[in-house]
């Protein structure tokens, strides 16, 4: 899927389709008015510069933000760990949910960094046991996200990873998975928002307190 895009795949967003976002209360993001803990602020915004801007890919209207520079830089992949981490240290996490795929990429570090096991939401067909599953909307259609059934156990503090947020729609599945297995969301940590597709607001109206994103265009 795409990385750091006007929604993914999954979610198939343009630039067309902006709106304006509310505020949230538990926010974190390289905007200075918005910025909680002014001690990373530079180093969010060195994160931001790593971030490749495409016009019009995968098709026209879209415009793509490119994280592969950041994964390149070794600093800026440490950077971007860290700050995904950061406000969740000290919450005694579970389990870290990543979603497929870069929420893997994410997930893993994150969860050693918290003390913490990972779990996996997979598209159909991945998972070799038997899952928990919840659908989601695309443009056209519906998919699902898969997790296995003794992933998260009942009561486990579950932190949702992924690289991007943009309608909110493949992390709503996450969380109803994680409902499912009677497991607790603590919060969401992305990487990238793009803040006027409304997605961190879609969560929190499910009853995510704590949405958490290092870069928000």
């Amino acid at each position: 899927r795409r990385s750091g895009a006007p929604g993914d795949r999954r979610d198939r967003i343009s630039t067309s389709k902006f709106g304006t976002a509310r505020p949230r209360a538990t926010r974190y993001s390289t905007s200075p008015e918005r910025t909680r803990d002014r001690g990373v602020g530079d180093t969010m915004n060195e994160l931001r510069n790593l971030v490749r801007d495409i016009p019009d890919f995968p098709k026209p209207g879209i415009l793509y933000r490119d994280i592969t520079p950041l994964l390149e830089n070794p600093h800026g992949l440490r950077s971007a760990v860290q700050a995904m981490a950061e406000p969740f240290r000290g919450d005694s996490i579970d389990r870290v949910l990543g979603i497929e795929s870069r929420g893997f990429l994410f997930g893993v570090p994150i969860a050693i960094d918290l003390q913490a096991g990972f779990a996996a939401a997979r598209k159909p067909g991945k998972l070799p046991h038997d899952t928990h599953r919840a659908s989601y909307e695309l443009e056209y259609g519906r998919d699902e996200l898969h997790m296995h059934v003794d992933s998260i156990e009942a009561g486990q503090r579950v932190l949702l990873v992924d690289d991007l947020v943009a309608t909110g729609g493949t992390a709503a599945a996450a969380v109803d998975l994680v409902g499912r297995a009677g497991g607790e969301v603590v919060g969401c940590a992305f990487l990238v928002e793009l803040e006027d597709l409304k997605g961190a607001s879609r969560l929190e109206a499910l009853g995510v307190e704590r949405v958490h994103s290092v870069i928000v265009y």
